[in-house]
């Protein structure tokens, strides 16, 4: 069962993403609610997949994605975001983010990308 770690600081996005996933084949491990408290989470969950928002205090998405990818982390990342910046994610490709979803998102886009994710 794959192991999801969902970084956001939103309660409401939390519980959503677990009432999304669950009874579905994804597992959440855990919940942190700022990048760092994500970075150390990582190393204690050991996820296969995240859940990564863009906008957060301490330590914002596109900061956390990019120290994930520079620690060889084998974890996927998929980013939301509730914002349709184009710049914000041209950077996040940049940094090697291949999947996003905005928020507001319903539950099976976020379930359909959390599956192709682990085919790749």
């Amino acid at each position: 069962m794959p192991k999801v770690l969902v970084i956001d600081d939103s309660p409401f996005i939390y519980k959503s993403i677990l009432k999304a996933l669950k009874d579905t084949e994804f597992e959440v491990v855990g919940h942190a609610r700022n990048g760092l408290e994500g970075l150390q989470k990582i190393n204690e969950l050991n996820p296969d997949l995240i859940t990564l928002d863009v906008t957060m205090p301490v330590m914002d998405g596109i900061e956390t994605a990019r120290r994930i990818y520079s620690s060889n982390i084998s974890a996927k990342v998929l980013m939301l975001s509730a914002m349709g910046d184009d710049e914000l994610m041209n950077t996040a490709k940049d940094i090697g983010i291949k999947h996003f979803i905005q928020k507001p998102f319903k539950n099976e886009i976020l379930l359909k990308k959390l599956r192709l994710l682990m085919i790749i």
